[in-house]
């Protein structure tokens, strides 16, 4: 009579218990926006924080509640960022797609060693010992840790230990431009075929001795270049350079630029094609 008493008693304690919750799941239920789920699934689930937030669904959240761009995600196509303006009903903005370059040519055989590093092969690591061990404290350390955070595996370590973009994988996400703890890495537009390849802030002889591709700050680059592409600002030893200036070449800068600072970079015609407007 006991357990028959206890296993009824159990019963409807599990049929109330059962029956607060259902009561509590409606009366405390959050509505779910099904738009956040339609955009999320839309979205590669990679969570690099390239569009500013946090990861894919805390993007799908600002576009439809913030108001964030639906054009925001750099490793979708035109056509899903275009998909995700249809969900939130806005119009859609085709942008210019961006890629990483590296401002700096002084690899292992250009740049001079200020020591010999045996810690931790890590860009940001290395950096904390005396700024690192290159002479140069302006330019690429050479631990590849660009490389490493790389979502997309866009970047590899080429023979100079210098790194390589490949404008095919590479998003614009931005990754590699926040890790690089001396900021040698820009994003520019796609299509960008010269860049100045020295971060160096130090002038003329001291720049000579510690690397052989620095900027020398001689401003020829600037004299010769017919548009306002190139310029010298005050106080500033680095040339300020627009890649933007329409038809500026720079093949006046590569030739003069006693430091051969000025580089071609060569863009795949595959990554190319990205850069054409799309059909609306």
């Amino acid at each position: 009579m006991s357990v028959l008493l206890a296993v009824v008693v159990l019963t409807i304690l599990g049929l109330l218990l059962g029956l607060g919750l259902a009561i509590a799941s409606r009366v405390f239920a959050v509505e779910i926006d099904t738009r956040i789920e339609k955009i999320d699934a839309m979205l590669p689930q990679l969570n690099c924080g390239g569009c500013g937030y946090a990861g894919c669904l805390a993007y799908a959240e600002a576009v439809v509640k913030g108001g964030a761009a639906p054009n925001r995600c750099i490793a979708t196509d035109v056509e899903a960022a275009r998909a995700i303006a249809d969900v939130v009903g806005v119009e859609f903005e085709e942008t210019i797609p961006m890629r990483a370059y590296v401002h700096c040519g002084g690899g292992k055989r250009e740049a001079v060693a200020a020591f010999e590093y045996d810690g931790t092969s890590d860009c940001r690591a290395a950096a904390l010992v005396h700024g690192g061990p290159k002479a140069c404290k302006y330019g690429c350390l050479g631990f590849a840790t660009c490389a490493k955070v790389c979502p997309f595996g866009a970047i590899t370590m080429n023979e100079n230990d210098l790194p390589v973009v490949d404008h095919v994988k590479c998003t614009g996400c931005g990754v590699c431009v926040r890790a690089c703890p001396v900021g040698i890495i820009e994003l520019l537009p796609l299509g960008t075929e010269v860049i100045l390849a020295c971060s160096n802030r130090d002038r003329g002889a001291a720049v000579k001795k510690i690397c052989s591709v620095g900027c020398i700050s001689c401003m020829i680059c600037a004299k010769v270049t017919a548009s306002d592409a190139i310029t010298m600002e005050k106080g500033d030893p680095l040339p300020t350079v627009r890649y933007d200036v329409q038809g500026e070449t720079f093949e006046k800068a590569i030739e003069k630029c006693p430091m051969n600072c000025y580089v071609k970079v060569t863009i795949p015609e595959e990554a190319l094609r990205e850069a054409e407007p799309a059909e609306a």
